[in-house]
């Protein structure tokens, strides 16, 4: 039988020194927040979004960053993002698909145009992105890792929610089938659902009425904060933590499914 193997700190169970990681939608909410955390334990982090006004304010307050402007529904600017990122840091092991947008439309009112958009930013940007991402790590013969945002709502529906819903149960089904695919390749591929998490995407709802009857649903009576995925976003990055996890779906939701 082979020895157990020893416990390993914290401190170091969650170091990500040596792991470059490139984060979508960095510009704001969790992707600011999953910056935060990276850098903090250790990792170079590139920052990639639209806005690169606010991707450099973030660049300056963190340690060893970059920002790169990055419009995920423009496959054609994805080589050049790596390439940026690989002439600062070296080789990107460590994507997180942030980006993404909602909707609020009910499915006979939902345009074609809307229904694009929505399936250009959570889907196809994830699919396109991931596969230069793992084609770049396998050429270099490193370990990675993918880390996708899928939500609550990948499992579930909500009214006026659709166009949201389909796109996130498609990145549930994309990080299994990534997952199966990728694991001969020494590539990760998990995924945070989180509830309800108040940014600057769902403070308006969050903090209006409207919300009041949704929030008596989550048994922990409270929407979440940012920090409330730390955990699992340290956990899925990390190496040594997740080392025998890939297509797993990690729910960050105050206990909301339990009781949807």
């Amino acid at each position: 039988m082979k020895p157990i193997s020893p416990v390993i700190p914290a401190q170091s169970l969650f170091d990500l020194t040596g792991e470059v990681a490139l984060i979508t939608g960095a510009s704001s909410g969790l992707g600011v927040r999953f910056a935060e955390v990276l850098a903090a334990h250790g990792a170079k982090v590139v920052l990639a979004a639209r806005r690169i006004e606010r991707l450099k304010e973030l660049e300056k307050r963190l340690t060893n960053a970059i920002a790169i402007p990055l419009d995920v529904t423009m496959r054609d600017g994805f080589p050049k993002a790596f390439d940026t990122a690989q002439k600062a840091f070296g080789t990107v092991t460590l994507l997180i698909n942030n980006a993404g947008i909602g909707n609020d439309t009910m499915f006979l009112n939902t345009s074609a145009e809307k229904w694009e958009r929505i399936r250009q930013t959570n889907v196809d940007a994830l699919w396109h992105l991931s596969q230069e991402f793992a084609r770049r790590v396998i050429e270099m013969e490193k370990e990675a890792a993918i880390i996708n945002l899928a939500s609550i709502l990948s499992f579930r529906v909500t009214p006026g929610g659709a166009a949201y819903c389909v796109s996130k149960a498609a990145v549930l089904q994309m990080t299994k089938a990534m997952a199966l695919e990728l694991a001969q390749h020494k590539i990760r591929v998990n995924a945070i659902a989180p509830g309800y998490i108040m940014t600057e995407m769902t403070e308006s709802y969050l903090n209006s009425p409207e919300s009041d009857e949704m929030k008596k649903r989550i048994p922990q009576r409270r929407v979440g904060d940012p920090s409330d995925l730390d955990g699992a976003l340290l956990l899925l990055a990390s190496k040594r933590a997740s080392a025998f996890m890939t297509g797993s779906i990690v729910t960050v939701d105050g206990g909301h499914l339990t009781a949807f």
